[in-house]
């Protein structure tokens, strides 16, 4: 399953210019763990940085000036950081699979001179077969919604020369010069440079890469759970996948009933035994088609419904049966999963997570936001980045096995949430 490696997110609000992971120009870092989270205080920029991913999934979804405005999020000029000028830009670096070369996205977007958000500029790139140094082969470039996209899965002969071909070509392209097409290249001139190149192009089978990236974001899980809407009350209708807010997890469970009876089985009795008190959960469906989440609780004969269990219960169910998805996202997002959870539960929760993230089965990429130390103490350094508001106000990040202390005191047998709860994962240089 795609992995992201690394990731760079410049002006986009607190996030001035930071880097987690592994990129194209940063060979010597060490990429992203299956499972990553991100510690930090109150307003140093978490809840930003997990919206950098909705962000980008919203951009391919319904263009750059929706996302900009969805959410409330408040346009580009609330996005773009406090007294910065310039492009707001990301950088993903992923591979399709273990044996994939890597390929990165860039994406940089800017007002345009009717102060409307626009895609300035565009590019996917990947190392040729057997290249491990020099700069990635461009296979996609855009500026300003024109320039070049390469068909196929592998570079022409013709392009051996490289990137400054593509850069003059794009350069005659602006100046309204005529070129040839070859059979591998496809000038591009995109209609509204308000949408993504990879939304217009990742539907055309000519351009397979650019379509598995296209269809990576789009698989992309960012979880808005909230305890109200999984307490809502769906007409009865089977679905695959839970949604980003929870409101149909009555119908996944009535979809794995349906679909996967002895499996779901199987799965109802894993997590009733993570939940305290529930030993049986089911959907029933009421007189007029909709649908009930029963929970029946030891020591008590009637069932109690989804309408009365408590947040915690509801969100730790919705999470484990996330993890069971028999299709699960490749990327999965989720803020403050603590919130409303007995903290005996969340170094349960950490494990469930990374077991997911790295087992055989090839479980989603897991990204998680957290300020809870009970949850951290289930985590190793290199699985957690610390994020802090640096002297200028910007946010800056960095890896808690950087620190040399922090690897011994955890090898030592010291548990990292309760180092970072005792100040010791503190930028010394900030306090």
């Amino acid at each position: 399953m795609a992995k992201i490696e690394g990731f760079r997110v410049k002006n986009y609000r607190s996030l001035h210019d930071i880097i987690l992971g592994k990129l194209w120009n940063t060979q010597d870092a060490k990429p992203l763990t299956p499972m990553t989270a991100v510690i930090g205080k109150n307003g140093v920029g978490k809840s930003t940085l997990f919206d950098t991913f909705g962000f980008l999934a919203d951009c391919l979804k319904g263009g750059v000036e929706e996302a900009c405005d969805s959410r409330g999020r408040g346009g580009f000029e609330r996005i773009r950081s406090q007294g910065q000028e310039g492009s707001v830009e990301f950088q993903i670096y992923y591979k399709e699979d273990g044996n994939a070369r890597p390929i990165t996205y860039e994406l940089a977007i800017d007002i345009d001179s009717d102060g409307r958000p626009y895609v300035k500029r565009e590019r996917l790139r990947q190392r040729r077969k057997g290249q491990s140094k020099g700069r990635p082969f461009s296979f996609l470039i855009l500026n300003e919604g024109k320039g070049v996209a390469w068909k196929g899965e592998e570079e022409g002969k013709q392009i051996e020369e490289g990137e400054l071909d593509l850069l003059r070509l794009i350069e005659s392209i602006h100046k309204g010069e005529e070129e040839a097409e070859s059979k591998e290249t496809e000038l591009v001139e995109l209609d509204d440079k308000r949408k993504l190149g990879i939304a217009t192009l990742g539907s055309l089978k000519q351009h397979p890469r650019i379509s598995a990236f296209r269809r990576f974001i789009e698989g992309w899980y960012l979880s808005y759970f909230t305890p109200d809407a999984a307490r809502s009350l769906p007409l009865a209708s089977p679905q695959k996948h839970l949604n980003i807010h929870g409101d149909n997890l009555g119908n996944v469970v009535q979809f794995m009933e349906r679909e996967h009876p002895k499996k779901f089985k199987t799965i109802l009795e894993k997590i009733s035994g993570k939940i305290p008190g529930v030993n049986r959960i089911s959907t029933e469906k009421s007189p007029d088609s909709r649908l009930l989440l029963r929970f029946n609780d030891r020591g008590f004969q009637d069932p109690f419904y989804a309408q009365q269990m408590s947040d915690g219960t509801l969100k730790i169910f919705a999470y484990l049966l996330l993890l069971e998805d028999p299709s699960p996202p490749p990327f999965l997002c989720i803020e403050e999963p603590e919130n409303g959870l007995y903290h005996k539960l969340l170094e349960t929760l950490a494990r469930e997570f990374r077991e997911h993230a790295t087992g055989r089965k090839g479980g989603s990429q897991v990204f998680i936001t957290t300020h809870q130390p009970y949850f951290v103490d289930a985590l190793t350094p290199e699985e957690v980045w610390v994020l802090e508001k640096g002297k200028d106000g910007f946010s800056t990040i960095r890896r808690a096995s950087e620190d040399p202390l922090i690897e011994n005191l955890v090898n030592e047998g010291l548990p990292l949430g309760g180092l970072w709860y005792s100040d010791y994962l503190d930028n010394r240089d900030n306090g």
